[in-house]
């Protein structure tokens, strides 16, 4: 483990003292079981020792922690809110400071409520605390949906706001955080404030994507559409690269929220042997060995995931309307692959594999991921310098590598997210999972792809990002930096939150 800190310091232990006279001081926890769970995150790889971890009741306890840091001069400490531990790079950790475990909030945060209004349609407000599937299984009693989920619904809604949001249904609504009306947020000042584009648009706009460097998440209005029933789920193998793109850049070209001949899932991944495990199961039994056959003679293969949502309304004419978006692509003649599936099930596709990786004890390992986003115009190069001549040749990648499209006029620019600057742009993301003595080797991976990027010009940009100078942050955030900076000396000049990002914290 990497950071490791296994002994209190002597200004810890003087927090300790102090955190104990407060009126919170019964739901903090320092026994050795909390804080080891608050040390380690999904990347298992990254270690951080907090001082206590403060399990609340009520937003008031968190508020009570915040203003507490914001009188106490003596002993400075940081303080991370905390979903699901979902981050790979100690994001959401808090050396000697306090890890809140926004989990423990249950039922006594914002509790799911679903609304319509004239001017927003149908919405949602629900707490930045709970999981995305949990939303989901309360709008579904409406016969209603989050306009855009994620591949996996188990991360909390204050974590993927504060990065992005995305998966392979934002080519045609946006990542989830432009998908949101309105929020409430503990500020590191200690404030509780209400924003939107309308009311606090600076605070709103900062938030978005901005790395949890402003405030806490405790509620978030998202919008909502009506929920289908049923997905018609399709993989098509290309053993060509341009025209794997070039299919996918046509796919996501129909975008349109209203438009009928329009896909409402796309993504692409890679297929190597070395990764099978991640990919093999979608595939019918009797097809395997076709499959493998075609991916040995060509050794790489690429597959697009496309997805076709419908209800009762449109199940008379879903077929011919996937009829017409497929047609003309330029896949493997006889390598389409056909599913259907219920909605629910479809989006919780990955929690199966996460139930069974559990059973299996191969969750809870080192994830040392590479999450990018990369101009449309280098993709070429990637596949080339990367998937090729890295990728292929180290023969080191057992994660899923998915490799998708996004249009850019779907992000809103005033938030705090970075995208390259072209209007369409991918997603790179090296998925990796490793033992806990080899997870060096897939870092070093990791390094020369960067280098790779760097040295050919190619403007990327990451997604999770994880820096540990000015410079580069500064560089990843861009023109954007100022405004940052700015948001981050308004609502949190003592540096208190999200010090694991490292972007004003670099200790």
């Amino acid at each position: 483990m990497a950071q490791n800190h296994p002994l209190a310091s002597p200004s810890t232990n003087s927090l300790h003292h102090k955190l104990l006279s407060l009126p919170i001081a019964d739901k903090l926890h320092f026994d050795p079981e909390s804080i080891s769970a608050a040390s380690v995150d999904y990347g298992f790889f990254v270690q951080e020792i907090p001082a206590a971890v403060l399990r609340p009741s009520c937003l008031e306890d968190i508020m009570t922690l915040v203003a507490f840091r914001n009188n106490e001069s003596s002993i400075p400490f940081t303080i991370s809110a905390r979903g699901r531990g979902h981050s790979v790079r100690g994001q959401a950790m808090a050396r000697d400071g306090v890890v809140v475990d926004m989990t423990s909030l249950g039922n006594k945060g914002h509790e799911t409520t679903v609304s319509y209004s004239q001017s927003l349609g149908h919405y949602a407000d629900v707490g930045g605390h709970e999981i995305w599937f949990n939303v989901l299984e309360h709008t579904l009693k409406h016969g209603l949906a989050p306009v855009t989920l994620t591949d996996y619904q188990y991360a909390t809604v204050g974590g993927t706001l504060s990065n992005a949001g995305i998966g392979g249904e934002a080519f045609r609504n946006g990542p989830q955080i432009t998908n949101v009306h309105e929020m409430d947020v503990i500020t590191g000042t200690g404030d509780f404030l209400t924003c939107s584009p309308h009311k606090n648009p600076d605070l709103f706009y900062s938030v978005l994507g901005g790395l949890g460097q402003f405030g806490i998440i405790t509620r978030a209005r998202i919008a909502l559409r009506p929920a289908p029933k049923r997905a018609k789920w399709v993989r098509l193998l290309y053993s060509d690269f341009s025209a794997f793109t070039t299919d996918q850049e046509r796919l996501i070209s129909r975008h349109q929220r209203d438009q009928d001949e329009a896909l409402d899932f796309v993504e692409g991944c890679l297929l190597m042997h070395r990764n099978m495990d991640t990919w093999v199961s979608f595939f019918p039994l009797s097809d395997r060995p076709r499959v493998m056959s075609l991916l040995t003679e060509h050794k790489l293969l690429y597959c697009i995931k496309a997805a076709k949502y419908y209800d009762e309304q449109t199940e008379s004419t879903v077929e011919k309307d996937l009829e017409i978006i497929l047609k003309d692509l330029n896949h493997v003649p006889e390598f389409k692959f056909e599913k259907d599936v219920a909605f629910i099930d479809f989006l919780n596709r990955i929690r199966v594999a996460e139930l069974r990786l559990r059973e299996q004890g191969l969750w809870n390992i080192p994830h040392p991921w590479l999450d990018l986003f990369v101009p449309k115009s280098r993709m070429a190069d990637i596949n080339t310098g990367i998937f090729k001549d890295i990728a292929l040749k180290n023969n080191i990648t057992t994660g899923c590598v998915l490799i998708y499209p996004m249009n850019k006029n779907k992000w809103d620019d005033r938030m705090s997210a970075v995208t390259p600057d072209e209007d369409i742009f991918y997603t790179v993301e090296f998925l990796h999972t490793s033992g806990f003595g080899d997870w060096q080797e897939c870092e070093l991976q990791n390094k020369e792809m960067l280098s790779f990027l760097k040295d050919n010009g190619i403007k990327f940009k990451r997604y999770l990002p994880n820096y540990r100078t000015e410079r580069e942050w500064m560089e990843h955030f861009g023109p954007k930096w100022r405004t940052f900076q700015g948001s981050k000396a308004k609502f949190d000049p003592k540096l208190l939150l999200s010090p694991g990002q490292r972007i004003f914290n670099h200790s």
